[in-house]
């Protein structure tokens, strides 16, 4: 039985929700109406895992999320809205330690209900296993990571060198842990990333250009054709699929509509075929970061087997150990290594 806080300041979003949890089963619910009865309730009711909206009277969801952390830790799923503004205060809630978060949409609440239901119920399952990572200052922290000395690279293998592509795949969690490698590749890293992060369409441009700043590599959004560069990291679009494809002479990375071949999106297993039918897998360094599930498990054990590198977050570091956990399970993981590894043992591959 999963001890269940549902916090949200609309009675009938309230009652939506305690009967999708009621008719799944397995669920014990309290209710909050807001900030400072969720602060409360978390001390008193003790829940396995908390939903949380962001908008609320009394106390914001973000406040409410920094004393949940601060006095009794729990893992907390973000309900936030399909806005930019929406998407910048579910980066910072992740920022602060929540897990996760579902987009909530437009239209009346039981529609939206019907539309989040399945998503909302496997997350809140997922976060009630998942390991909470502590609130940190994110921008005062790179900026010390920047001004300290190059640390030396975990070194496994010879570096490739020449022309190269990195691939990363990532769910649950992966904003937090992108921000935690992304900005540790220098300036004059010479391959471009790709980067398929599940996420909703209206956020992953903000989320590309909230990487841009923190990142000495270009950070976009690819979301049109657009030519491989190296020195660039390229975001996957929200409800779409991302691939490559070679376009007169040169590849480039291509978003498509969404595959219903593939359960999560932006696909990483599909984003990992199509690296494999028009790259050189041995030029290849893939990486697979947290999340449930097991997209791109079956690529990235591909490109092993056929010559490239991979590397597997190891479960210490995961928020969710299941799409690592299923690459090692396939034996297509060169490496497993701790999030705060990852970055060097790819500058020391792409050398």
């Amino acid at each position: 039985m999963i001890k269940l806080l549902i916090v949200d300041d609309s009675a009938l979003m309230r009652r939506q929700l305690v009967s999708l949890f009621e008719a799944e089963g397995g669920f014990e619910i309290r209710l909050a109406r807001n900030g400072k009865e969720a602060v409360a309730e978390n001390i008193a009711f003790k829940p396995d895992v908390v939903t949380l909206d962001i908008n609320m009277p009394e106390m914001d969801g973000l406040t409410a999320l920094s004393l949940l952390m601060a006095e009794r830790p729990v893992p907390v799923v973000m309900v936030s809205s399909l806005t930019e503004k929406g998407a910048l205060a579910t980066f910072e809630a992740l920022a602060l330690g929540a897990v996760e978060y579902v987009a909530k949409p437009g239209g009346t609440i039981s529609l939206s209900i019907d539309e989040i239901g399945h998503d909302l119920i496997s997350k809140v399952r997922a976060a009630a296993r998942a390991k909470l990572k502590t609130a940190r200052g994110l921008s005062s922290r790179i900026r010390a990571e920047r001004s300290r000395p190059e640390r030396p690279p975990a070194l496994v293998r010879s570096g490739i060198g020449g022309e190269g592509l990195v691939i990363i795949g990532v769910s649950t969690g992966g904003p937090r842990t992108l921000e935690d490698i992304l900005p540790l590749l220098p300036a004059d890293f010479p391959w471009p990333v790709l980067v398929a992060q599940h996420m909703p369409s209206s956020f992953t441009l903000p989320f590309a250009n909230r990487m841009n700043d923190l990142c000495h590599l270009q950070v976009v959004e690819a979301s049109r054709p657009m030519p491989l560069e190296r020195g660039t990291i390229y975001i996957g679009k929200g409800g779409a699929d991302m691939v490559v494809a070679s376009r007169a002479g040169k590849m480039t990375v291509l978003a498509k509509p969404e595959s219903a071949e593939f359960l999560w999106h932006p696909s990483v297993e599909l984003m990992g075929r199509s690296v494999l039918e028009h790259c050189d897998p041995a030029r290849v360094i893939g990486v697979m970061l947290t999340g449930m599930g097991y997209d791109g498990a079956d690529a990235f054990a591909e490109i092993k087997k056929k010559g490239g590198r991979t590397i597997a977050e190891s479960e210490e570091s995961c928020v969710v150990f299941g799409m690592p956990a299923e690459l090692i399970k396939r034996g297509g993981a060169s490496v497993v290594l701790h999030a705060t590894k990852i970055a060097n043992q790819i500058i020391a591959w792409a050398r």
